[in-house]
C-alpha cells in the first residue's frame, strides 16, 4: 500500500490509514473515470462531426441518418477523424449521402 502512496501529498504519503483511504478512493476514481473517458470521447467525436456537417449545410441527426441510409458503416470516431483532419474527405462522403 505504501508504494502505492509514493507521489501523494502531506500525511497521505507516510501514515497508513491517510494513505490507505488515499489510494481507496483512488482506486475508485479510476474505475469510475475510465467509464467516463468513453463517454466524453464519444461526445468530442459528436461535436466535430457536427461542426464539420453543419459546414456542409447538414445537421449531426440528419448525416447520421444518412449514413445509415447509404450503408456507410464509419464509426464516430473515424467520421471525427475525418472531418478535422481531412476536410476533404469529410466532404466527398457528405455529398454521397446528400
Amino acid at each position: 500500500m505504501m508504494k502505492m502512496a509514493k507521489g501523494y501529498f502531506g500525511r497521505r504519503k507516510n501514515v497508513w490509514t491517510v494513505a490507505k483511504n488515499a489510494i481507496e478512493k483512488g482506486l475508485l476514481y479510476a474505475y469510475r473515470d475510465r467509464k467516463a473517458k468513453k463517454r466524453d470521447f464519444r461526445s468530442l467525436w459528436i461535436q466535430r462531426i457536427n461542426a464539420g456537417a453543419r459546414e456542409h449545410g447538414m445537421s449531426y441527426s440528419q448525416l447520421m441518418g444518412a449514413l445509415k441510409k447509404a450503408n456507410i458503416d464509419l464509426n464516430r470516431k473515424v467520421l471525427a477523424d475525418l472531418a478535422m483532419n481531412h476536410p476533404e474527405a469529410f466532404k466527398s462522403i457528405v455529398d454521397k449521402v446528400k
